[in-house]
This record gives C-alpha cells, structure tokens and sequence, in this order.
C-alpha cells in the first residue's frame, strides 16, 4: 500500500478562534482589575467640597489616610504616628508633598497632628482629598 505524501501547503489557514477567545479573556480580566487598583484600598467617607478639582500629578505623593476611628496610613499601610514621623524624614524628594485622605468624621486633632509632622520635616506642599458635593 503506497501512502501519497502529505505536502505543507494542504494546511492554508490557522484557526484564529481560540487565540482570539483568550485575548478577550485577557482583556475582561485586565478592565476588571485596573478598577480596583485605581481606587483607594482603605474606605474612607471623604468630606465634600464644592471646588474639589481633579489634579493629575508626574510625581507620586505621600498618601496619608485617616480613619474615623483615628487610625493612621501611610500608602495603604498602618503605622502609629511615630513610625509616620520615621517614615517623612527619610523622604529625600526634590519637592515632597503629602496627599491627605480623611475620613470627614475624623477628629481634627488628627489632622493637624499628620500636618505638624510634615511641617517638623519641611514638607509643605498638602493637597487634601475630597469628593465633589454641594454645599
């Protein structure tokens, strides 16, 4: 029994369609997951203002987040306010700036205690985050 030889050019096409269903499987997985990576980690009840304006920046600030409870973060971190005194003098940026982030039932004692840590390490560039409201 002969066997007639099989030549390269009897397959002319590749199946596009399971290469296809993963590129668009990556895609819902990465829209999906750049939703939560934009957003804040620690959910805070930010105040309202009505001239909150949206600020895009090339140099990343030092985000610092209040919890009502007075609870303090530093980039998604819990730290005491010792350990966030520790954390500002070692910055060594051209021009620091601190993003605040607080809770708006925070005490403003603790406010005022994060700005004075700041202003001890000569940072005095703030920008305090809120959402946009009425008044």
């Amino acid at each position: 029994m002969k066997r007639e030889p099989v030549y390269e050019s009897d397959i002319a096409e590749i199946n596009m369609t399971p290469f296809v269903d993963i590129v668009l499987v990556i895609l819902v997985i990465f829209m999906v997951t750049a939703t939560f990576v934009t957003q804040g980690k620690i959910p805070l009840n930010l105040p309202q203002a009505s001239s909150a304006q949206n600020h895009k920046d090339e140099q990343k600030p030092l985000v610092v987040s209040l919890k009502e409870t007075g609870e303090l973060y530093c980039d998604d971190v819990a730290l005491s306010i010792e350990a966030l005194d520790a954390k500002i003098a070692q910055i060594r940026s051209k021009e620091p700036y601190v993003l605040l982030r607080s809770d708006a039932k925070t005490p403003f004692e603790h406010v005022v205690k994060v700005i004075d840590i700041c202003k001890k390490n000569h940072i005095n560039t703030f920008a305090i985050q809120t959402t946009k409201g009425k008044m």
